[in-house]
């Protein structure tokens, strides 16, 4: 069995990704993900119930085994796959993404939506379907992003103009009206989170949905 290390200082920042009262669990975890002695690829600072926190854009880290985190708690292990759905390779995000639908923690929603914001279809599809209650007014799913939309408008609204960007890049052949991608029903989903949350429309940074742009 691996033993728990300590976290190395090139770890040790990711902690901050993460409210003030989480810090040990954040610790515990990072005591079982293997070292690579570099430092997180860039981060992004989010608000999260009142408190700022800072994500990172990418990790490069190996995955522990399973030897390692069973001792790890549910909420350590919804850290774990946080932290994971910051990493390079495309299907460890998406595997550690695939844990973290059906979470109601706030300070899990940030992770979900800046993947919603990046290129991997599959990825936006696995957001798109985890999260059918964004359709649904009222819902708790619905207050839940709406709530962190509202407190993060300049991040969502760089959100929406990468998710453009990327369809217009690599998908907008396939999608000629961007509401039919993936990556822009998710963005209307959230507006409409945000709207109700807000009492009052949202304001858009995409392309109408229901028209070829």
């Amino acid at each position: 069995m691996q033993l728990p290390q300590a976290p190395s200082n090139a770890t040790h920042g990711l902690v901050a990704a993460f409210p003030t009262r989480l810090a040990a669990d954040v610790r515990r975890v990072l005591a079982v993900v293997p070292d690579t002695g570099l430092a997180p690829m860039d981060s992004f600072e989010v608000e999260v119930l009142g408190e700022t926190v800072t994500l990172p854009s990418r990790i490069c880290n190996e995955e522990p085994g399973a030897d390692s985190t069973r001792l790890l708690t549910g909420t350590q292990h919804m850290i774990l796959h946080c932290l994971y759905s910051r990493h390079s390779a495309g299907r460890v995000r998406q595997h550690h993404l695939e844990q973290l639908m059906g979470s109601r923690e706030p300070w899990v929603v940030p992770f979900v939506v800046q993947l919603a914001g990046e290129y991997v279809l599959e990825i936006l599809e696995v957001i798109g379907q985890g999260l059918a209650g964004l359709a649904v007014p009222g819902s708790a799913e619905r207050r839940l992003y709406g709530e962190f939309i509202t407190r993060n408008p300049a991040f969502f609204a760089r959100t929406e103009r990468r998710v453009v960007s990327y369809w217009s890049c690599y998908y907008r052949w396939k999608y000629p009206v961007f509401g039919a991608y993936s990556g822009g029903a998710l963005m209307e989903a959230f507006r409409a989170a945000a709207s109700e949350q807000l009492g009052a429309r949202w304001p858009r940074h995409t392309p109408p949905p229901l028209r070829v742009a």
